[in-house]
């Protein structure tokens, strides 16, 4: 378990040397790897061996090697499902209380993981694992290239990490991270990239890597792939192979799954379908129009939803060929329930869910779009409908702390420990359970310090015990639930549970109460029947949230908290503030804080140019899918402003640039949620406009200075566009919100 380690020599000449070594811990004789493969948004009846009737054979080969539970529950929600699953604890207590982006400053919302909660790579550092991360991160609100990078993942235990860092990224043309710094994706998409096998490859080089340098040290590989997430983007063969497949409907497909799902033996042969859920129409009552649209988002997800399942494929196979897969502990599981973002008629441009536009409008913005849907020229996310499909047999979704968002697939694959490959659990399990059961297996405990930090005990219980004992009584007995304000409590059978999201007031809230050991797919709600039982469970709820830290909550729904966020960037009375750069020689990806500066503002930059064909960007936020950029081209001065329904304004100077030095600028004003536009050159206006089709804009891409990253805002240029003269200086003077300020601003502006 320990052994002496070299670290270094005492002394100035060899006769007086002293030899120095100090006491590591070390892995046990034999120990395994494990690998963590999570998969994002897929709700628990995705799975082929879950029930539904899209292809995963890989997965459902790990399946039959291992064992699928029926009765495993997320946090329901991305940040605080990965926060649990690493360091096994309880994700109000290891201060992520939602998503990671979703931070109040309080001890359960401090935008990362607690030092106190190890994660999982932290504590096998400990024992000298390997420890390798690849795919989406969403643990630490700083984001940018300047850091910090202490809660980034090679500052949280692991050795080499490849992927992204927000919640969501195109598939086509994400944004990337190798360990702590931003890079370029390797080839482009119309060269054949996508994000899923770019993170393959590099997770299957880690491993080789690993091995041949050091073939019996055992590792740790975290594979956290975008998918399921919108957008949802495949190769076109992937798609084109469901065509056709989902022109049933909802409403069929639910039906079929769920005796699928019987058939299966992963739910239980007295389970009964919830019915379907509200706001989801009967797929019957559609028009034509609606059905083709829709259908096609699923075909879409079906062949996403293969794809993915095809790159995991190849990490089974590859640690098969080294003789590995034997040796690994392989646990797969989705971090939430099916999501219900995309609204009663799924987005083509997923981003336009923040200001929606109505239902008939969508439908008919995807059917002008209808051949490209799934290609690098969408951003999509299916309808509500099919979420429901996706959970069956449950109600609700993704951030409710009903079964709909909470209960989800996990697959354990450990031979060495099973003897009935293929079969299904259904012991009570939580993500917290996952690192304690890794831990349990491998045969070592969580340090009381790690990197100099006093641990906090694990809250997750193991599960080694359901490996080999199909029949054991569940071990873990209580549990409790609380996203966005959706609440609930599981003890001993029985569920109580509260539905927020559509509260404004908490005075609205009203315990709902489930018997989970009679009633499988929550489907009865008999607080009325039980009112004794229901005051038992939500005083149970109260005493948990208290020892676990869950007040204060986020208020309202997750829904809510969109639009609360878009009402903010609208209309909130924010101060001013100032911002300044120098020498600005290559692209600069400016940090939250400076971002929120760009509301209300006044931008000024010194240029030089060795010649009037010096042109590119001097700053761009977004891009395809909806942005801002303020560019040069053509010896024109531009700023082009792309909302998420494909409409392009761009305003362009009225007069040629000089060349040499001067100065360049533009206002920007949002006045009732409208932009208003002027440019400006040397101080004089060049051209102004008035964006009479805003929608929201938020896109894909980092606000940046000097280029236009991911994907382009205007079409008169290719990405990066890098700005080819000098920005000796930029400025940014934001004068917040305050009507005075913009009234008197907007008087100056030459609109018709």
């Amino acid at each position: 378990m320990s052994e002496r380690k070299f670290i270094g020599t005492v002394g100035r000449t060899v006769a007086d040397t002293e030899f120095k070594f100090e006491t590591v811990k070390r892995y046990p004789e034999g120990a395994p790897n494990v690998v963590y493969i999570v998969l994002d948004d897929l709700g628990f009846a995705g799975l082929g061996c879950y029930g539904s009737t899209i292809d995963t054979p890989n997965i459902d080969r790990l399946a039959q090697r291992g064992l699928r539970y029926n009765n495993f529950h997320t946090t329901a929600i991305c940040s605080a499902t990965r926060a649990s699953l690493l360091t096994g604890a309880n994700h109000h207590a290891a201060g992520v209380a939602s998503v990671i982006d979703f931070k109040t400053g309080c001890e359960n919302s401090l935008g990362h993981v607690k030092e106190s909660y190890a994660t999982i790579a932290e504590i096998l550092h400990e024992y000298d694992y390997g420890t390798y991360a690849a795919g989406k991160w969403h643990l630490s609100d700083t984001q940018t290239p300047s850091g910090p990078y202490n809660n980034w993942p090679l500052g949280r235990g692991f050795d080499r990490f490849y992927g992204f860092l927000q919640g969501a990224t195109d598939q086509f043309n994400p944004q990337l991270i190798r360990d702590n710094t931003f890079v370029t994706q390797p080839k482009k998409a119309s060269e054949g990239y996508h994000i899923s096998e770019d993170i393959t490859d590099n997770a299957i080089d880690f491993i080789f890597n690993h091995i041949n340098a050091d073939g019996d040290r055992p590792f740790f590989l975290y594979l956290a792939y975008g998918a399921m997430h919108e957008p949802h983007h495949a190769p076109q063969s992937y798609i084109d192979k469901y065509k056709g497949k989902f022109d049933k409907g909802w409403d069929k497909i639910r039906e079929e799954w769920f005796g699928n799902q019987k058939r299966l033996g992963v739910i239980p042969e007295n389970a009964e379908l919830t019915d379907r859920a509200p706001f989801v129409d009967a797929w019957d009552s559609l028009s034509d129009d609606k059905k083709k649209v829709y259908a096609k988002y699923m075909e879409v997800f079906a062949g996403f939803l293969e794809h993915t399942d095809a790159q995991i494929g190849r990490v089974i196979d590859y640690l098969e060929s080294v003789d590995k897969l034997d040796n690994t502990v392989i646990v797969l599981l989705s971090d939430n329930g099916a999501s219900a973002e995309g609204g009663k008629a799924g987005r083509f441009n997923s981003h336009s869910s923040m200001d929606a536009t109505g239902e008939d409008d969508d439908v008919e913005y995807a059917l002008k779009h209808y051949d490209e849907m799934g290609s690098e020229f969408s951003h999509e996310h299916y309808p509500t409908g099919w979420a429901n499909a996706l959970n069956t047999p449950f109600q609700w979704y993704k951030s409710f702390a009903h079964e709909g968002g909470v209960k989800d697939p996990l697959i354990i694959s450990y031979p060495k420990l099973t003897r009935d490959g293929g079969s299904v659990r259904n012991q009570y399990a939580h993500v917290i359970d996952i690192t304690p059961t890794v831990l349990d297996i491998i045969g070592v405990e969580k340090p009381d310090t790690i990197k100099g930090v006093p641990q906090e005990k694990i809250h997750g219980i193991s599960l080694k015990y359901t490996l080999g004992n199909p029949d054991e009584a569940s071990r873990r007995r209580i549990q409790y639930y609380e996203m966005v304000s959706n609440k609930g409590i599981y003890k001993d059978g029985w569920k109580a549970v509260i539905n927020h999201t559509f509260n404004e007031s908490y005075a609205d809230d009203k315990w709902e109460l489930y018997h989970v050991s009679e009633d499988y797919s929550e489907k009865y709600n008999v607080a009325e029947k039980y009112p004794e039982k229901l005051q038992e469970l939500t005083e149970q709820f109260y005493i948990e949230a208290g020892k676990y830290g869950v007040f204060p909550v986020i208020s309202g729904g997750y829904l809510a908290l969109r639009d609360n966020l878009l009402k903010m960037l609208n209309s909130a009375q924010r101060p001013g503030g100032k911002l300044s750069f120098k020498n600005i020689f290559k692209p600069y990806i400016l940090t939250a804080a400076q971002g929120a500066l760009l509301n209300n503002y006044t931008l000024t930059a010194q240029l030089t140019r060795n010649s009037t064909e010096d042109e590119g960007v001097i700053i761009s936020s977004g891009g395809r899918f909806g942005g801002f950029s303020f560019y040069i081209k053509d010896n024109r001065l531009k700023f082009a402003y792309k909302n998420n329904r494909d409409d392009l304004y761009i305003i362009t100077s009225d007069t040629q640039l000089p060349d040499g030095s001067f100065s360049a600028g533009y206002t920007f004003i949002v006045k009732e949620r409208i932009p208003y536009i002027k440019i400006f050159v040397n101080g004089a206006e060049a051209g102004s406009a008035k964006i009479d089709k805003p929608y929201f804009i938020e896109g894909d891409g980092e606000t940046t200075l000097k280029a236009n990253v991911m994907t382009a805002v205007s079409d008169e240029y290719e990405v990066p566009f890098e700005f080819t003269g000098n920005i000796d200086k930029l400025e940014v003077v934001s004068f917040g919100t305050q009507t005075d300020s913009v009234n008197e601003l907007l008087k100056s502006f030459h609109l018709e």
